[in-house]
């Protein structure tokens, strides 16, 4: 199915938390990877669902942390042989309410040793069926193996937060990275905006980042007999809310899809399944896109039990057009948690519930 690159440029716009807060709502089944070169979060930030992961005394644990050791690290230790598509369940793990995860290194000495990964990985990801693949790839840079992942990719989206210097910093990695993935998928943009100014930001960064489009470097003027650059669309923003942000990671208390995150992801999330499923021409019963024969299905890890609906978490479920407004504003009664908030550090008891 579709594989989706998530990454970033300068700063910290919160990739992490765009791919979790996307995987959360998206409307299909849907995996999400930590493929960061500077090493993984999500062993820090989320829980493990019961029986998934291996508590501090060795033995599965509701609520305890995820298994550092198998996620990307195993699935590269049994890849050097091959990787098919079906290998991938074994290595993932899943998180209370429902949310599968494979996750990444720890550090950035390991995910230097496995350079050669990313372009089998995302082979990989673009054969599992029925499961949509959501890359978190970090903060790119010049010369990035996970270049070789992004060209398997139907669509990279960077994310970015609408302040001068983060545009002016992805208004040059747009440029680089259209002439790095000529004849590859097309690059989506993400605006963290504030809610106050929700869609004049996300005008704003479309017209600083309109004469980038499909402009290739001047380095790479001798290719332009070559494939053409893909093209450059601003799809859309994420709300800015740190208390939003802070409930993903079971940090802060209150109702999770009345956030401001959660409704933005949910329009986000619909935007791009939908750009996804009329793009992506249907595959062949005998081939995959790479002309080889079809892998077989993927299959989701067997231990934990399926959670209510295509891998979204209770908490998140919400009565179906439920988002933001035209200017980007809720009213104000929303904006307030109600009361019988989860306690401060809970592990996501409104999932749960």
């Amino acid at each position: 199915m579709a594989l989706i690159a998530l990454a970033a440029d300068k700063g910290a716009p919160g990739v992490t938390t765009a791919a979790v807060a996307l995987g959360a709502v998206w409307p299909r089944p849907v995996l999400v990877a930590e493929c960061d070169q500077a090493g993984g979060d999500l062993v820090y930030r989320l829980p493990a669902a019961p029986g998934t992961a291996d508590g501090p005394q060795g033995h599965a644990a509701d609520g305890g942390m995820l298994n550092p050791s198998r996620g990307l690290l195993s699935l590269a230790a049994t890849a050097r042989r091959g990787l098919r598509p079906d290998q991938i369940a074994e290595h993932c793990q899943r998180l209370v309410g429902g949310l599968d995860v494979l996750v990444g290194t720890t550090n950035a000495e390991q995910a230097q040793a496995m350079t050669w990964l990313w372009g089998p990985l995302g082979r990989a990801f673009a054969g599992l069926d029925p499961v949509d693949v959501i890359a978190d790839c970090g903060r790119l840079g010049a010369g990035t193996p996970l270049t070789e992942l992004m060209h398997e990719a139907d669509m990279v989206v960077l994310l970015t937060r609408a302040t001068l210097e983060q545009v002016a910093h992805l208004r040059e990695r747009v440029a680089a990275l259209t002439s790095e993935l000529r004849g590859g998928p097309p690059v989506g943009v993400l605006v963290l905006a504030d809610p106050r100014d929700f869609r004049g930001s996300i005008a704003e960064v479309d017209r600083i980042l309109a004469g980038v489009r499909g402009r290739a470097r001047p380095m790479d003027a001798g290719a332009q007999q070559g494939p053409p650059p893909p093209d450059v669309t601003v799809l859309g923003g994420l709300a800015l809310d740190p208390k939003g942000a802070e409930l993903l990671s079971g940090r802060w208390g209150g109702r999770l899809d009345r956030s401001l995150l959660i409704r933005s992801a949910r329009e986000v999330a619909g935007e791009l399944a939908g750009r996804l499923a009329s793009a992506r021409p249907a595959l062949g019963a005998a081939h995959d896109r790479g002309g080889h024969d079809v892998p077989p299905p993927y299959r989701p890890a067997p231990e934990p039990p399926p959670a209510p609906g295509p891998h979204v978490p209770p908490a998140v479920q919400a009565p179906p057009g439920e988002g933001l407004s035209a200017d980007g504003q809720v009213p104000a009664s929303e904006r307030t948690p109600p009361t019988g908030q989860v306690p401060a550090g809970g592990r996501h008891e409104e999932g749960r519930r």
